[in-house]
């Protein structure tokens, strides 16, 4: 028995990266994980590799811009496990390209994936968690959004964006118990 025995998680892109190491250690700790990724292969390998390391792992292809697959993705979740305690909104994309040769495709592309992405799944999530005395939701957000490279003007907006959702979010929500944070690696 872990830390988190029955609570349930979903980490959106937890198929590689710093989304894979959240969806182990929460899973290590106990909680059934749910994995959200736009990578069906990518996905469907981190559920094999973290059950064979002893986690009760689920994948859930879904991409986080787009508005029907996010509610599928928690239909399925309150489906099968009845609850949702953690959403973690970690689901992001960059493309540091020059910022004269940035077309308004690539800008739109990180926007919904950074912004819009956890913006649905927050509104999706929260509506199991309230049913469900709370929860809370963690937005992987970035040093980006206070302090700039070159030609990182897509994702330092969106990272910036993500910082303001979170204290709206924490006020919004915080009547239904559920706690909004956000981590900012980097």
């Amino acid at each position: 028995m872990g830390l988190l025995s029955g609570k349930v998680a979903v980490v959106t892109g937890g198929a590689r990266g710093i989304g894979a190491a959240i969806a182990y250690k929460l899973g290590a700790e106990g909680a059934p994980v749910v994995i959200a990724d736009a990578d069906e292969e990518a996905g469907a390998y981190r559920e094999r590799w973290l059950r064979s390391n002893g986690v009760n792992a689920l994948f859930i292809k879904a991409d986080v811009s787009k508005e029907g697959e996010v509610a599928s993705l928690f239909r399925k979740v309150e489906e099968k496990f009845g609850r949702l305690d953690a959403l973690i909104n970690n689901a992001g994309v960059a493309n540091f390209k020059d910022f004269f040769e940035e077309t308004l495709e690539d800008w739109y592309k990180v926007i919904d994936t950074n912004l819009t992405g956890p913006y649905l799944c927050s509104k999706y999530a929260a509506r199991i968690m309230a049913k469900n005395n709370g929860g809370v939701i963690i937005n992987i957000a970035s040093t980006r959004a206070f302090q700039s490279e070159p030609n990182t003007v897509p994702y330092s907006a969106s990272k910036g964006g993500l910082i303001a959702m979170t204290h709206a979010l924490a006020v919004t929500l915080a009547k239904y118990r559920i706690r909004v944070v956000a981590v900012s690696p980097g």
